[in-house]
Parts: structure tokens; C-alpha cells; sequence
């Protein structure tokens, strides 16, 4: 048995430690907002937060994980201002990356409140957009830091 805590819930889960984390959340737990994207950890669609910090659930297993685990469904009930950010310039194409992107651009900022584009675009390389929104997803980082700070 696996104990867990996703999005401040307590869960005790019969499952493989092998088992990666993200098929424990979409199929144990029903929180499919997490994507599966490629299995390899190389698109960021499948990015959650393990103790603020991303991590790529596809590729991490169940057993290996030891701390408190947010989903984009964890970051509510009202929206968080990166995900205003996100509304507010129209990020959005298809969506399918949005919540990985969004994940990595909430852990990037508790991290570091008032990146540089250069910082941004550092920490969201690893997340990819088949649609090409990233001069929207920088802009909504942008405004998302300075929302932050006030």
C-alpha cells in the first residue's frame, strides 16, 4: 500500500510501485487533467508538482515519490494567477499542454517570483507547445509574476 497526499488529500493506494504516477492519477484517482504525452519525460504534458518542485509523471514512479503532490486540478478552488494569466492572454490553442505548461510555470515562480525572459524560457524548454503559443505562455508568465507581487 502507497500513501499519498494529492492536492491536500490523504490517499492510500493499492497499486505497483513501479506503477509511473501519472497513470495512479488518471486511472486510480480520476485527476485527468494531467496529460499523457509521450511516456519519456521530453514534452512536459504530464508535469506535476512534488513538494512545489515539477516533476515529470510519466517517468517518475510511485513508489519514489515522497511528498505532497499537486495536480492542476490541486492549484484551486479559485483560479491561481498563473491560470488568469493564461485567460487573459489567450494561451490556449488546443490545450492539451496547458496543464503541464501551467504546472512548470507555477513551480517556476515560487521558485524565483521575477524571472528574466531568459530565465522563463529556461525553465519552460522542456515543455512543448505543438501549437506555438510560447510568446503567449512568456507573456502570461510575465503577468503572472507581476500579479504575484502585490
Amino acid at each position: 500500500m502507497i500513501s499519498l497526499t494529492i492536492n491536500g488529500t490523504d490517499h492510500q493506494l493499492d497499486l505497483p510501485a513501479e506503477m509511473p504516477l501519472l497513470w495512479a492519477l488518471r486511472d486510480a484517482l480520476g485527476l485527468t487533467g494531467t496529460k499523457f504525452g509521450c511516456g519519456v519525460a521530453a514534452c512536459g504534458a504530464c508535469t506535476v508538482l512534488v513538494d512545489g518542485q515539477a516533476v515529470r509523471s510519466c517517468q517518475t514512479a510511485l513508489g519514489d515519490v515522497s511528498g505532497q503532490v499537486t495536480t492542476i486540478e490541486g492549484l484551486g478552488p479559485a483560479l491561481h494567477p498563473v491560470q488568469q494569466a493564461w485567460i487573459a492572454h489567450q494561451v490556449a490553442q488546443c490545450g492539451y499542454c496547458q496543464s503541464g505548461q501551467i504546472m512548470q510555470a507555477v513551480s517556476l515562480l515560487s521558485e524565483n517570483p521575477r524571472p528574466t525572459d531568459d530565465e522563463i524560457a529556461a525553465a519552460m524548454d522542456g515543455n512543448l507547445c505543438r501549437c506555438g503559443t510560447y510568446p503567449r505562455i512568456l507573456a502570461a508568465i510575465r503577468a503572472a509574476s507581476t500579479a504575484m507581487e502585490g
